[in-house]
């Protein structure tokens, strides 16, 4: 939850030269590289309905038009509708038998289906009816024109190479193509291959009505201008295209949408980064390489105010979320060609040919405003404990630490203090920006085939920080 409320003023560079905060980024444990929304390939696993669970595949999400039949949206605050039940008499003869009724119902704007006449039904899984759409058959003839028209365009397409200049014999043509293709066309009731013929010509396609635009506009009536409580706005126009009510009596419900899993997969060498569980009542993942699961998070702990050409002083907390120790050195920013040279010289001959040389690409519109003041010392972070967490005896670690870097220290977290000071040349109030490198190890318990240990490996990332809120006082 600390995420979704936490200002994005630490962000770490992407291989694609995009800066994201930690929790919008994956780590691939194969390519040993940060991925963002942009490097990963967006699968759809499975479609379901957020309200009634129902899980679907794909080809029926799709002939349903991505809509669940047993739900409903309310057509003007877009909340789930709920099914109430009510008690009605009935006469039957000489007797009243009271039976149940059921309507749709928002809990939210309290708009139900009784404003626009729906009458109520004897289940509460009932048959609601549908408002018939004013262009149903136009829709419907042009899906048929354009059916016919792309079987016709992958007709030519197969024509096309089935022909051939050169001229055959019956032995010759048989063995390439074989007549169980004809065969197994016919019984697919697909049309014959045929070089020419009625099937290929304009008049077999259907015919179709096209729109014409009118010049005489009908003027809009007073209504419009006097009760506009009573008009659709726009949102609500939009959310129903096909049938598109003017006025709020002319609502209904519409069906709810599905909603999807999706797995995501690395571009560079097609592993998954992340894969939900099939079932749609869970949250779990099969596969999670969240970046903050992989690699040391870093935030702001305390800073000064900023003073222009003044030092100042910023602390950063530091957590190693891995279950592996692990050590940090802070330098400069890497630029791409410096990581070229490092990644030249760090990848194995036989990793080069199986996945290509990745360049990072240079980031844009960023310029840093700020010299900061690197510790020279290394920072070793624990491995995480979860018990020793909520225990203050269990921390009887015995680091040497500088006590001009390390200010604080508890279980996998430590506090490292730096020294930023902003430049001449800002003015007051502008955002202040500084970047860094960190390089820390990583232990990749991935087994390959040509290495079934764990291997270690050093990973270096650029690191920007930037702060709006940094109150800037000139120097007299």
């Amino acid at each position: 939850m600390s995420y979704l409320i936490q200002k994005e003023y630490v962000k770490y560079e992407c291989t694609c030269g995009s800066l994201k905060p930690i929790s919008k980024l994956y780590f691939c444990r194969h390519c040993l590289e940060l991925r963002c929304g942009y490097c990963v390939c967006h699968e759809v696993d499975s479609h379901y309905c957020s309200n009634c669970m129902e899980h679907l595949p794909s080809a029926e999400a799709k002939f349903r038009k991505n809509r669940c039949n047993t739900c409903f949206d309310c057509p003007n605050c877009f909340h789930t509708l709920s099914v109430r039940a009510t008690t009605r008499s009935a006469e039957d003869g000489n007797t009243k038998t009271p039976t149940k009724h059921y309507y749709l119902a928002c809990f939210f704007c309290r708009w139900t289906s009784r404003d626009v006449g729906i009458p109520d039904q004897t289940t509460g899984t009932g048959n609601w009816p549908v408002k018939e759409l004013p262009f149903q058959e136009t829709l419907n003839s042009y899906l048929e024109y354009y059916k016919v028209l792309a079987m016709r365009e992958r007709n030519l397409k197969e024509k096309k190479t089935y022909s051939s200049p050169l001229i055959r014999g019956y032995s010759s043509f048989s063995e390439k193509f074989g007549l169980t293709s004809m065969i197994a066309r016919k019984r697919a009731g697909l049309p014959p291959l045929s070089l020419g013929g009625k099937e290929n010509t304009q008049s077999s396609l259907p015919k179709i009505v096209p729109s014409v635009a009118v010049d005489d506009v009908e003027p809009l009536p007073d209504t419009y201008f006097t009760d506009l409580t009573k008009i659709t706005t726009l949102s609500q126009r939009h959310s129903y295209p096909m049938l598109q009510a003017e006025t709020i009596t002319s609502l209904h419900p519409q069906h709810r949408h599905f909603y999807i899993k999706c797995s995501l997969r690395c571009r560079r060498c097609e592993h998954n980064v992340s894969k939900p569980e099939y079932n749609p009542g869970s949250i779990k993942f099969k596969i999670q390489l969240a970046a903050y699961y992989h690699m040391p998070e870093v935030r702001i702990m305390t800073f000064e105010p900023l003073k222009i050409g003044k030092p100042s002083e910023i602390i950063l907390k530091i957590t190693n979320p891995t279950q592996h120790l692990t050590s940090l050195q802070f330098g400069s920013l890497i630029n791409s060609e410096e990581r070229k040279n490092l990644k030249t010289e760090e990848i194995s001959e036989t990793k080069k040919e199986k996945l290509p040389l990745e360049l990072p690409r240079p980031i844009r519109n960023l310029q840093i405003n700020t010299d900061v003041e690197l510790p020279q010392c290394s920072v070793i972070l624990p491995p995480r404990d979860d018990a020793a967490e909520y225990d203050d005896s269990a921390d009887t670690h015995n680091f040497q630490d500088d006590t001009k870097v390390v200010v604080w220290r508890k279980g996998n977290k430590v506090a490292v203090k730096m020294k930023i000071t902003p430049q001449n040349g800002m003015e007051g109030g502008e955002e202040s920006i500084f970047g860094f490198s960190m390089e820390y190890g990583y232990v990749n318990t991935m087994p390959t085939l040509e290495q079934k240990q764990p291997l270690r490996a050093e990973i270096q990332v650029n690191l920007f920080i930037s702060r709006a809120t940094y109150h800037l006082r000139r120097i007299n």
